[in-house]
């Protein structure tokens, strides 16, 4: 059976290098897998915790000036723990005299705006009234008002020349806020060209959320200055409440080639303390090896982080997305990284290659409570085997939620880079089995690019839209509804990029000013942004910064946005009124997985495991 199975990879693999093979292959590789589940056996994971590792959120209230007036926008977050009656007070507290502010307890909505605000002492905080139980939230003065300027709560870097080009988010210390973490500098050099060995290398450097600075390491000249190189996440993983770093760094044995990339030498996965960035653990990174193809071109690299067990979050380590594809699983318990179990594509029947993504999200997909991987055109188990393989190839993008709610369960939507002529280069696959719901119909050409959004209150679900790149020789755009009809193409398309909930309702908004695609060295980062409806109105303007994040961090459930200036982290937030209150979007586990992806691999906009539309 051994020996079968290793000549039929071998021919597998032989044959996928014959042109008009590969398409046909995908096709073939589709009709096993979702007909036959993964022949692997093994045991489910059994992580260290006893109850599932969670962040602790605070109330994040949150005070964001109202343009042109002397009015203050108040908000806080609406917590999963909260009962449905939960109902607040807002207090207002001015040299030690104190107010209620509302009338009434506010029992709609977890914002309140406060209409005239004329002293810059004022200082507020939140009632939660629970039943008989009544608590406070943290407190948080006004900040003094400057001119015109739109609301934003500033982190100042410890080098005023330094700008981010990546930053992740997570509670370092504990108090329930989120902490930013981020690398630098904003500079990166694509696999397949030239390191132009400027020296310049990576820093991984911490602040509290208050701004305070914490530690600054430098991942040396082992780690090459590219996002394929350097893929680092932050997280809770060991359940003490406070968060740790997990990256990917290499020695000082590191190996150079004649076009100043690196081939060789030591490769590990750390675990870095959040509040000292002191060494915890360290285990090998996977292995280099001619099965992924190009060292520096296919080799790619990503880390993870999936709840395997539903309890205890769990790290992984990747490497591989054009060709063979290599996953292990750790978990982090005291003070070690142990091996939960390693994923190897060229040990499927028939072998998984070419199927990824350049993002590693993860959630429920079947109800059992534990976590699925979603590694683009293919996800895995829990357990370390594959659940379904479309067999369509790589995806630039791939979105994992309730895309049609007329329809049971969640779905993926993929924007499939390969030239297909089966008519699903853009096309949406149930998220339990992998079957395919629906396709563009016609041949596509390198799409790049898609996202999936309500920014139509006509149409039900989430529309669908992808673009092409120049690389396939089409530029042509599509616009499809949740269950595949055709809405528009080309300008009757939005962009792809950075999408954000900062109005009243639930219809998605995209910014204006912005063209920066790959999440560095924009070129937006002096001008003036808008956020707005795709063909309707302007709802806010004045944010300045390369977008490094979307995401909701504070506040109400709307979504703040984190840009990178020299020296500087703005994170802008909304003050426009809401219409309803929902849970925060951080506490849903598919959307925090998605920001947790932020900090590496190609940007998307967070999406949550539930439908969220008009």
């Amino acid at each position: 059976m051994i020996y079968r199975k290793f000549l039929f990879n071998c021919i597998f693999i032989f044959l996928l290098h014959i042109p008009g093979f590969a398409q046909d292959s995908r096709e073939r590789a589709y009709m096993y897998e979702v007909l036959t589940p993964s022949h692997a056996t093994k045991l489910e994971v059994k992580g260290f915790a006893q109850k599932r590792v969670e962040e602790k959120l605070s109330r994040g209230l949150s005070l964001a000036r109202v343009k042109g007036s002397d009015a203050v926008h108040i908000s806080w977050r609406l917590l999963k723990s909260d009962n449905e009656t939960v109902a607040f007070n807002v207090y207002r507290s001015v040299n030690d005299i104190v107010k209620k502010l509302n009338k009434k307890p506010i029992t709609e909505t977890t914002d309140f705006i406060d209409t005239n605000v004329a002293d810059n002492n004022a200082q507020y905080w939140v009632e939660v009234i629970q039943g008989g139980e009544k608590t406070l939230s943290e407190k948080k003065s006004l900040i003094k008002y400057v001119g015109d300027e739109t609301n934003y709560h500033s982190i100042k870097l410890k080098d005023p020349t330094v700008k981010a080009g990546r930053v992740a988010v997570a509670d370092l210390n504990g108090d329930g806020l989120y902490d930013y973490i981020i690398r630098h500098p904003n500079s990166n050099v694509d696999p397949g060209v030239p390191n132009p060995n400027d020296g310049t290398t990576y820093k991984i450097e911490a602040y509290l959320h208050d701004g305070t600075y914490l530690w600054t390491k430098d991942l040396g000249p082992g780690i090459e200055p590219g996002v394929w190189y350097s893929p680092y996440i932050v997280y809770d993983f060991d359940g003490d409440g406070k968060a740790e770093v997990a990256l990917k760094i290499a020695g000082d044995d590191y190996l150079k080639n004649e076009d100043g990339r690196v081939y060789g030498g030591s490769e590990f996965l750390a675990i870095w303390n959040g509040l000292t960035g002191e060494e915890i653990a360290r285990v090998d990174w996977p292995e280099r090896n001619d099965r992924y193809g190009n060292v520096n071109r296919q080799n790619r690299n990503q880390i993870g982080m999936a709840y395997l067990d539903g309890k205890t979050p769990c790290i992984l380590s990747a490497r591989g997305t054009y060709r063979l594809m290599v996953v292990d699983a750790w978990q982090l318990h005291n003070g070690k990284l142990e091996k939960l179990w390693r994923w190897d594509g060229d040990e499927e029947n028939p072998v998984i290659r070419s199927q990824g993504a350049h993002n590693m999200v993860s959630g429920d997909v079947d109800g059992d409570g534990k976590d699925e991987i979603l590694l683009g055109s293919c996800m895995l188990n829990s357990n370390g085997t594959l659940r379904w393989s479309t067999g369509l190839g790589h995806s630039d993008k791939a979105y994992l939620t309730d895309i049609d709610p007329e329809r049971p369960g969640l779905e993926v939507f993929l924007a499939i880079e390969p030239w297909l002529d089966n008519g699903y280069g853009v096309s949406t696959v149930d998220a339990n089995t992998g079957k395919r719901i629906w396709g563009i119909g016609h041949k596509t050409f390198h799409v790049g690019d898609g996202m999936v959004a309500d920014i139509d209150p006509s149409n039900p679900g989430l529309e669908c839209f992808a673009t092409e790149d120049r690389k396939g020789g089409s530029t042509d755009k599509y616009l499809l509804s949740a269950k595949g009809e055709k809405l528009g193409a080309n300008a009757e398309v939005p962009p792809c990029r950075n999408w954000i909930w900062w109005g009243s309702g639930n219809i998605r908004q995209l910014f204006f000013g912005d063209d920066n695609r790959w999440g560095a060295e924009s070129t937006s980062g002096g001008r003036d942004q808008s956020i707005g409806y795709w063909k309707g109105e302007k709802i806010s303007s004045g944010i300045y910064g390369d977008i490094l994040m979307v995401a909701d961090l504070f506040g109400d459930w709307r979504e703040e946005v984190v840009t990178a200036l020299p020296g500087e982290l703005r994170i802008y937030h909304t003050h426009i009124s809401a219409k309803d209150r929902k849970v925060s979007l951080m506490q849903d586990p598919i959307y925090r997985s998605y920001v947790l992806q932020r900090s590496q691999g190609y940007p998307q906009a967070p999406v949550p495991s539930y439908y969220l539309g008009d």
